[in-house]
């Protein structure tokens, strides 16, 4: 028997944060597109649910760049309601006292990046996608299978018991890092291992944070406080940190006392004393590459075409630029007559982002690398490396500008 089909240009399988930005970005700059976004999750439950504040709650930091593209599809407004502004970036190495701080005021800019639960992230752009004419959500809904055809992609989705199929001239897989359809599609990784895991949980402590957010390095690894709370007179902050397996699976066993007390011995006193800990999460880290971003008709976005440790945020940030770039060369090749989705086009997208994200990709990779060693050659190595960013404006102004993200795609490219 055969299926029903509904037609449409572009197909994105994913409607979280990269699948959602990249729907909005297509559809402000090219409102003629028919696009379809799938998610296994209702995302119609998410624009509704009432969003509450919680102390539990995960967040994402967006760099100054993001928040720019935010602000050009005419979002940034509400999302700022509950976004709490980063104004510093203090980096150190633990056990000496050169570091360096990136200034928002320096950069002759509002914030270096802002701080925001993923529910409000998530809820604002769900409900901003509903507003878009020319997309269509299908939610929930599983992907089972997709089918490479001579001008696009067959898409077999599962809905409320049926099963139907989308026909797109691009497909856009955009389902995480553990990407279930990348697999299907038979796209291998390049995996690194860096044997640590990060402690994920929010903590709260006694002196106003005041926007300042931390990267403190140590032997054992990185570990991040990201302010939170909307203003400086808050307390809290989400916490990011790194250790090694056997030594982040002790700390998840020690009670919020013992925690907090190996927290503090490791950080420093610098906002006073650590007084309360959220529900703690421990994520293994690897850095997973895809070694096939793009086929005709089908293209790789976010964590299912790469996924990096989060000691600097980097993440999300860069799939966001990367959706500005796929979104602007799908624009100029329709305009250049060219098909939807072939080869060359989404070779020329790689081309261009290719440098934004080896550049990111390995300024994460090498943090990591760097700064989690007791090795006195590297102990060395990074130590002068805080020495010249204090010294060496340049070299300071190239740190800070891939901090906050502001060394990649230009919007200029979707003229919105």
């Amino acid at each position: 028997m055969t299926r029903p089909v509904q037609e449409f240009d572009i197909a994105i399988i994913g409607g979280r944060l990269v699948g959602t930005s990249l729907a909005s970005l297509l559809a402000a700059s090219q409102p003629d597109l028919r696009i379809a976004l799938i998610d296994k999750h209702s995302l119609k439950d998410e624009s509704e649910r009432r969003y509450v504040p919680s102390f539990d709650a995960r967040s994402t930091a967006l760099a100054y760049g993001s928040m720019e593209i935010f602000h050009e599809l005419g979002v940034w407004e509400q999302l700022r309601e509950h976004a709490t502004p980063i104004r510093q970036v203090h980096v150190s190495d633990r056990g000496h006292l050169a570091g360096s701080i990136i200034d928002a005021a320096e950069q002759d800019i509002e914030a270096v990046g802002y701080v925001i639960e993923n529910a409000w992230l998530g809820k604002v752009l769900s409900a901003h996608i509903q507003q878009q004419k020319n997309v269509t959500c299908i939610s929930p809904a599983r992907v089972a299978s997709i089918s490479p055809q001579q001008q696009g992609a067959l898409v077999q989705v599962v809905a409320a018991e049926q099963t139907f199929d989308v026909s797109c001239k691009l497909a856009v897989v955009a389902d995480g890092g553990d990407s279930p359809l990348r697999r299907a599609l038979g796209i291998d990784t390049d995996t690194t291992n860096y044997h640590q895991s990060a402690i994920i949980a929010n903590v709260a402590f006694s002196q106003p944070h005041e926007l300042i957010a931390y990267e403190r390095f140590t032997a054992q690894g990185p570990l991040a406080l990201l302010p939170l709370g909307e203003s400086g007179a808050s307390q809290q902050a989400a916490l990011v940190w790194t250790l090694p397996e056997a030594e982040a699976k002790r700390h998840l066993r020690m009670d919020d006392k013992q925690f907090l007390s190996a927290l503090q011995q490791c950080f420093g006193y610098r906002s006073g004393r650590f007084e309360r800990v959220s529900q703690r999460y421990a994520y293994p880290l690897q850095l997973v590459t895809a070694r096939e971003q793009i086929r005709s008709h089908t293209v790789l976005m976010g964590n299912a075409a790469h996924f990096l440790h989060p000691v600097a945020g980097q993440g999300f940030n860069l799939a966001l630029r990367d959706c500005v770039c796929l979104a602007g060369v799908l624009l100029h090749g329709r305009q250049q007559g060219a098909t939807l989705g072939e080869l060359d086009q989404l070779q020329e997208y790689l081309k261009r982002q290719q440098n934004d994200q080896f550049m990111t990709i390995y300024f994460s990779d090498r943090l990591v690398r760097l700064f989690s060693s007791a090795s006195l050659p590297l102990v060395a190595l990074r130590h002068l490396g805080f020495v010249s960013l204090a010294a060496l404006p340049a070299a300071k102004d190239l740190f800070a500008a891939q901090t906050m993200g502001t060394a990649g795609a230009s919007l200029r490219w979707l003229n919105l």
